[in-house]
């Protein structure tokens, strides 16, 4: 009887121990996608703000065609991306686009001093830096997702229940990895 007892209490146990491992996966998952809708908010805020910023720079730099068809298109592959993957490799392209616009932008004193100008780069500027912090939120949660997916014995659990590894979304920001300039 004792026997049967001490069964029946590790069957319980193990169950109750499963079941608290698939609620924190499930936790995690939900995590892992609120975090990415924050990244999506900043990443459509950026991408409402980069038609003013070529519309402005157009009107002091008419020639620079490709430089905007550059920028535009790599604005339309990013929004019309689907997976983190085609998300960050849309970003990267995007994010060079937009050096070569303030590269384009830097041969022109007028536009620098542009009042218009400025305000945008600035507004770009605090949307870059609100990305990046969904992007260490999103990763953050990603890794303690991945890690429980990883884990022994709660791997056993997410593969019984068909839970997958997200991936981690990282953005090369050519600005970010430039020396600042002092000028004086």
């Amino acid at each position: 009887m004792i026997i049967l007892f001490a069964l029946i209490s590790l069957v319980l146990l193990a169950a109750f121990y499963g079941v608290g491992i698939y609620n924190r996966l499930v936790k995690l998952k939900t995590l892992v996608a609120e975090a990415w809708s924050g990244i999506d908010v900043q990443l459509k805020k950026r991408y409402d703000l980069i038609p003013n910023l070529i519309e402005t720079v157009k009107g002091y730099a008419r020639h620079e065609k490709e430089t905007f068809e550059n920028v535009t298109k790599a604005r339309s592959q990013a929004q019309n991306a689907t997976t983190v993957e085609g998300q960050q490799a849309a970003e990267n392209q995007l994010n060079k686009s937009l050096l070569n616009l303030f590269a384009v932008a830097e041969q022109y004193p007028e536009l620098k001093a542009n009042e218009n100008f400025l305000s945008l780069q600035k507004e770009l500027s605090s949307i870059e830096a609100d990305i990046e912090k969904s992007r260490r939120y999103y990763n953050g949660t990603t890794r303690d997702y991945n890690i429980l997916i990883d884990s022994f014995p709660s791997n056993i659990i997410a593969g019984m229940t068909n839970f997958s590894k997200a991936e981690f979304f990282e953005i090369d920001n050519q600005i970010e990895k430039q020396n600042p300039q002092v000028k004086f």
